[in-house]
C-alpha cells in the first residue's frame, strides 16, 4: 500500500513541478533561451504574494490573480529591456546575462525579505483532505495537479491552434525567414515570455501554499523545471507534464525508499533517461 500511496503522492508533487517546467518548456525547450533566473523569479513572485497578502489581507486566489498579472508584466519587460538583445543561434549569452540577473535578484530578496523562509496562508484548504480506501488525498494537491493539467492543455492548444502560437514557432525555427512573412519576433518571444513567467505566478502561490519559500530556493526550482524538460523531451509542452510527473514519482518513491534519498532518485532518474534516450521520452530522434 506504500508504495501506491508514493505513487500518488508523486503524480500530486508531478503537478507542482509541471508548473515549474511550463514555462520552462516554452523558453527553453520551444524558444532556445536558457533562462537562468526561472527559479528566483518564481521566488519573487511567491515572496511579493506574501507580503502582499500580509499587508492588504488579500486571499489566496485574489493573490494568486496579482501574481499572474505581475508574473506577465515581468516577463515581458525581462524579454523586451534584455533577453531581446541577447537572443540569437548561440545560447550562451541569454545564460551569461540571466546568471548575472539571477544573482542580482538573489541578492535583492535577501536584502529586502532577509535568508527567513516564508509561506501563504490557505486557510482550510490546506488541511482538507479526502480519503481513498485506506489512504488520505490532500485537496489542495489536487487542485494544483488539475491546474498544471489545464494551463498545459491549454498552452500546448495556443502552440498549434493559434496565429501567436504559429508565429512562436515559426520565429523559434527561422527568426529572418519569419520576419519576411510579417512575424515580428521581438515582439512574438515577449509574448511568450509573459505567458511563461505568468504561469509562474500559479506555481509561486502553490508552491508557498503547500510548503515554504526564501530567496536562495530559486536554483532548486530551476534544477526541477531543466530535468522536467529533458526528461519529457525539448519542445513538447506534454512532454514537460510528462517528466514532471517522472520526477515527482520517483522522488516520491525514493523518499519512502529512504527519507534522504528522494531528491537523489529524482537526479539519478534524469541521468538514466539522459542516457538512454537524450531527446527525451517524448522528444524527437
Amino acid at each position: 500500500m506504500q508504495w501506491l500511496d508514493g505513487l500518488i503522492q508523486g503524480i500530486l508533487l508531478g503537478g507542482l513541478y509541471a508548473q515549474y517546467a511550463l514555462g520552462m518548456a516554452l523558453m527553453f525547450g520551444v524558444m532556445r533561451i536558457v533562462n537562468i533566473t526561472h527559479g528566483d523569479l518564481m521566488v519573487l513572485l511567491a515572496l511579493i504574494g506574501i507580503s502582499a497578502a500580509a499587508s492588504f489581507t488579500l486571499g489566496p486566489w485574489t493573490t494568486l490573480a496579482i501574481l499572474v498579472l505581475i508574473g506577465a508584466f515581468i516577463g515581458y519587460a525581462l524579454q523586451r529591456v534584455i533577453l531581446n538583445r541577447v537572443v540569437g543561434a548561440d545560447p550562451l549569452p541569454s545564460l551569461i546575462a540571466t546568471f548575472g540577473l539571477s544573482i542580482a535578484l538573489q541578492n535583492a530578496m535577501l536584502q529586502i525579505w532577509s535568508a527567513d523562509t516564508r509561506s501563504l496562508p490557505g486557510g482550510e484548504i490546506t488541511q482538507a483532505s479526502f480519503q481513498i480506501g485506506a489512504m488520505f488525498v490532500g485537496v489542495l494537491p489536487v487542485i494544483v495537479l488539475v491546474t498544471a493539467t489545464v494551463l498545459t492543455g491549454g498552452l500546448d492548444a495556443a502552440l498549434r491552434f493559434t496565429r501567436f502560437g504559429r508565429a512562436l514557432r515559426a520565429a523559434a525555427a527561422d527568426v529572418e525567414a519569419a520576419a519576411l512573412t510579417g512575424v515580428n519576433p521581438k515582439t512574438v518571444y515577449a509574448a511568450s515570455t509573459a505567458i511563461a513567467v505568468a504561469i509562474l505566478g500559479f506555481a509561486a502561490v502553490f508552491q508557498s501554499m503547500r510548503a515554504t519559500v526564501a530567496p536562495a530556493d530559486g536554483p532548486f526550482q530551476l534544477i526541477y523545471a531543466f530535468e522536467a524538460v529533458i526528461i519529457g523531451g525539448m519542445g513538447s509542452i506534454w512532454g514537460a507534464f510528462l517528466g514532471a510527473m517522472v520526477l515527482g514519482i520517483s522522488q516520491s518513491i525514493g523518499f519512502r525508499i529512504d527519507p534522504g534519498f528522494g531528491i537523489l532518485a529524482g537526479h539519478l532518474v534524469f541521468l538514466i533517461v539522459l542516457a538512454v534516450r537524450p531527446q527525451g521520452i517524448l522528444g524527437k530522434g
